[in-house]
């Protein structure tokens, strides 16, 4: 079964208003899940600090309150900033809040310019990643010997990335959930068998692990209503602004999911063909309630 969930920039302009507002809004749906982003600033705004970005860890805790049935977390928890010991800790009490309804999305760290911001060191690619894989082995050793131990055992990990040298081996060790967080029906087979393959090698089931895949989608009851969220989505996304609305539906379909909920829940289907469980889509129009509405009663069930 075809599961969807949500995910939100939260550098984008997440407030705690809307904050609350979607959390209510995905759980009212039916929606598998909701996620958020871990940054500290903007990545794409048009200054370092103009857009709302409330802190992710502190919203996680709220939304372990706010809601009661959907799966949540981070996508993802850099270990750049999180300190491994600190962030076992953290995901461990949000967990308990909610009844063990956390799964924990980590990450080396990509974006240089908000660590700038924020004073704090960037290392080399390859001290990121040995301090992502020795974090890991950190929290679960945290998990094992303090309070409060996560409710299911251990806290699932959501890892993503594409790396077929040391992120997908990595994913087959550690993961409980491995992220494409593109709509590419060629990498993500290729990545699959490359998974499945690592999986073997070491003696885990290929089935354990999850797919996932994140990505952006532009949905409308018609033409009118699909360019209307078009001129929005230009302005968030600066690549897009220079776009007339046709231009950023003819731009976007197919990197993303554009078109009617019958169109977008024919694209889920054919695409979950290649063994995706879950579809993350990424929701960029924080304020537009109709179209969670439009997602949630007709699409999530022309798939599930």
């Amino acid at each position: 079964m075809t599961k969807l969930g949500i995910m939100l920039e939260g550098q984008e302009g997440l407030s705690w208003e809307r904050w609350r507002r979607i959390c209510a809004d995905v759980e009212r749906l039916g929606f598998a899940s909701l996620r958020r982003s871990d940054h500290l600033i903007s990545l794409m705004g048009p200054g370092t600090g103009e857009r709302d970005c409330i802190e992710c860890w502190e919203s996680l805790a709220l939304a372990a309150e706010w809601t009661k049935k959907i799966e949540f977390g981070p996508m993802v928890s850099p270990m750049t900033f999180r300190i491994p010991g600190v962030l076992a800790k953290i995901a461990a009490s949000v967990d308990a809040l909610s009844g063990g309804r956390l799964i924990l999305g980590v990450g080396a760290g990509w974006n240089q310019n908000e660590h700038s911001v924020f004073g704090i060191p960037f290392l080399t690619e390859r001290e990121r990643f040995e301090r992502l894989e020795a974090g890991i082995n950190t929290m679960r050793d945290i998990w094992s010997k303090t309070n409060p131990r996560p409710a299911r055992n251990t806290i699932p990990l959501l890892m993503g990335g594409k790396g077929l040298k040391r992120t997908i081996p990595l994913v087959a060790r550690e993961a409980t959930e491995w992220n494409l967080s593109r709509l590419d029906a060629d990498m993500f087979r290729d990545r699959r068998d490359a998974l499945d393959q690592c999986c073997r090698e070491i003696g885990r089931d290929p089935a354990t692990i999850h797919r996932s895949v994140m990505t952006s989608y532009i949905i409308g009851r018609d033409r009118a209503d699909q360019l209307e969220r078009a001129a929005q989505v230009r302005e968030v996304v600066p690549d897009l602004k220079s776009l007339r609305p046709e231009e950023v539906l003819e731009n976007r379909n197919g990197p993303w999911l554009v078109g009617t909920p019958e169109e977008i829940a024919a694209k889920i289907r054919e695409h979950s063909k290649l063994g995706v469980d879950l579809f993350m889509l990424q929701h960029f129009l924080l304020d537009d309630s109709d179209a969670l509405d439009l997602l949630g009663k007709e699409v999530l069930p022309a798939v599930a």
